[in-house]
């Protein structure tokens, strides 16, 4: 805030200026952009008296000059005739827009009002709505007041509400601890936290990578109230964790059990599409000339059952071929997409270069 203060100083000591020139109405104009900036008594008591023509315009020589000694000493000696020229010509670094759409986010009254979505929004939804305004409210791009605290508060929510035991815990108290918490900040509602930092989230999506081995855990100041509710989770998690373990090994169990039996009843492939110590002998199929390898018994084994054999590798060629195009074709439109966003043309131009082999060879197959 102290920035702001300085810039509302320095508003003020210009306003004078023009009274003294004669210059009303633009003296009213540095006078509300100071009030925006910083409030002071002295700033509203010469507004009120310019705007009810109760000013005596050929007093503030004095005033003037105490402001101004007090805008240099905050910020260094500069020419006065160089700064005013530069605050008068200066236009906000902020739209209006941007303005309102902080002050939105500092009304809300809980997490889900904050990413503007519905109490019962899937995590589609969530990702959606932080990925939107985390880009309106980052630092680097709104210099608006209070932005900083919005976009705090958007890595807030999404990190409670995208975290399913924290979603429900904020949903059953949340909102009673939030009337009676002392404690939490501007971008907290009743004190709930996710376990990184709203920087580190937005990293996680924008930035091409996750957070290192360093990341900063958040620890929590709660009151009595949210300590007894710490408490009582805590109860509850102990009675539950024996019968959860076991839900949770349960398939594991199965997978083991049915692997050994499988181990037992089902008979080595006819066939692999990598050449291995045992699937040795190469061979190719005589529609689409697919390389493959067999046992060295084949020809005594599957006599008779060539043509069935090869449409089989064929088939699993394809298959694999599909798999592959699928995750290059991904990739691809993901690089596409977030060169476009941070608008980098030699991003774009790298991502638009990039080869997709599989495709090209079903497509090849195709025609």
């Amino acid at each position: 805030m102290d920035g702001n203060k300085d810039e509302s100083d320095r508003c003020y000591a210009i306003a004078l200026r023009c009274v003294a020139a004669g210059n009303i109405e633009k003296a009213i104009r540095f006078l509300k952009k100071a009030e925006r900036l910083y409030p002071s008594d002295k700033a509203q008591e010469l507004l009120s008296k310019l705007t009810e023509n109760s000013y005596d315009t050929q007093a503030p020589n004095s005033e003037e000059s105490k402001a101004n000694e007090e805008v240099r000493k905050r910020r260094g000696s500069i020419p006065r005739d160089a700064s005013s020229d530069n605050q008068e010509n200066a236009s906000p670094d902020y739209t209006p827009e941007q303005v309102a759409s902080v002050r939105r986010i500092k009304r809300c009254k809980d997490y889900y009002e904050v990413l503007d979505v519905k109490k019962d929004c899937s995590e589609s939804d969530l990702k959606k709505a932080y990925r939107k305004l985390a880009l309106q409210m980052h630092p680097d791009k709104n210099k608006a007041p209070g932005a900083t605290e919005a976009f705090k508060a958007i890595g807030n929510a999404y990190a409670v509400l995208s975290d399913a035991d924290k979603r429900r815990k904020y949903d059953v108290y949340g909102p009673e601890l939030q009337q009676t918490s002392q404690y939490s900040s501007d971008y907290t509602h009743g004190g709930f936290e996710g376990d990184i930092t709203p920087e580190e989230l937005f990293n996680m999506f924008f930035g091409g990578g996750y957070p290192s081995g360093h990341v900063h855990r958040r620890h929590h100041t709660h009151n009595h109230r949210s300590h007894y509710y710490t408490y009582t989770y805590g109860r509850e998690q102990q009675s539950e964790s024996s019968f959860t373990l076991l839900l949770q090994l349960t398939p594991i169990l199965i997978l083991i059990l049915l692997s050994l039996l499988s181990s037992f009843l089902v008979s080595d492939p006819v066939f692999s599409l990598q050449a291995t110590q045992k699937y040795s002998v190469k061979k190719e199929t005589y529609n689409l000339k697919v390389p493959y390898y067999v046992k060295k018994d084949f020809k005594t084994e599957y006599r008779g059952e060539l043509r069935r054999i090869e449409r089989m590798v064929e088939d699993e060629y394809i298959s694999q071929l599909r798999s592959n195009c699928w995750r290059e074709r991904t990739y691809k439109e993901n690089m596409i997409w977030r060169a476009k966003n941070y608008g980098d043309a030699k991003l774009y131009q790298q991502a638009l270069d990039i080869k997709t082999p599989s495709c090209d060879k079903i497509q090849r197959i195709y025609s």
